[in-house]
C-alpha cells in the first residue's frame, strides 16, 4: 500500500495549521483540490493540490499529467513534498502558484517532445509529464536548472497574500 500521497497532504496540513492558517482536507474525489485554505472569516478561499514523492527515482521529480498544463487559477497553488530517502530525512516542501506549474509542465513537455529520443527517433506523444527541481539533468533546456525552486521552498507566506 502506498500512503505517500496521504502523508504529503497531512504534512502540508500540519505546516498550514502551525502557521495559523485555517485549512481542511477537501473531500475525496474533488478533482483539483486536496486542501482548502481560508482567511479567518472565510471570505477568501484558496485551493492546494499536493504532490508527494519519496527518493525512489533518479530525476528527483513528481508525476504529473497533461491536464496539469491547463489547471490554472489565481487561488490555486501546488505543494510539492519530498520525503527524502528514509524516515530520518526531513521533509521538504515547495509552494508554487498554479500558473508557474502549468507553464513549466507545458514548456518542458514541448521541448522534450521536440528532441530526439533513443537512437535519434522522434518521441511519441504521451499524457505523462514530470515536474522537476532541475531540468538541466534531463538535457531539457527551459531555464529551470538547479536552484530554480529555491524561492518557493517553504514559502507559505505567499498564501497570506490571497487568503
Amino acid at each position: 500500500m502506498n500512503l505517500t500521497g496521504a502523508a504529503g497532504e497531512h504534512y502540508v496540513m500540519s505546516q498550514l495549521l502551525r502557521r495559523d492558517f485555517i485549512a481542511a482536507l477537501a473531500p475525496v474525489g474533488v478533482p483539483n483540490t486536496d486542501i482548502v485554505v481560508t482567511d479567518a472569516v472565510g471570505d477568501r478561499l484558496a485551493s492546494l493540490q499536493v504532490k508527494s514523492r519519496r527518493e525512489l527515482g533518479g530525476d528527483g521529480g513528481w508525476h504529473m499529467g497533461k491536464k496539469h498544463e491547463a489547471i490554472v487559477g489565481e487561488l490555486l497553488f501546488y505543494c510539492f513534498v519530498d520525503f527524502g530517502v528514509d524516515l530520518k530525512a526531513h521533509p521538504r516542501c515547495w509552494v508554487l502558484p498554479s500558473a508557474v506549474v502549468a507553464e513549466t509542465i507545458r514548456e518542458s513537455y514541448r521541448v522534450w517532445l521536440s528532441t530526439p529520443g533513443k537512437g535519434g527517433r522522434m518521441r511519441n506523444s504521451t499524457d505523462h509529464r514530470r515536474f522537476l527541481p532541475n531540468f538541466d539533468r534531463t538535457g531539457i533546456s527551459i531555464e529551470r536548472g538547479a536552484g530554480w525552486l529555491d524561492p518557493y521552498e517553504d514559502n507559505w507566506e505567499q498564501l497570506r497574500g490571497v487568503v
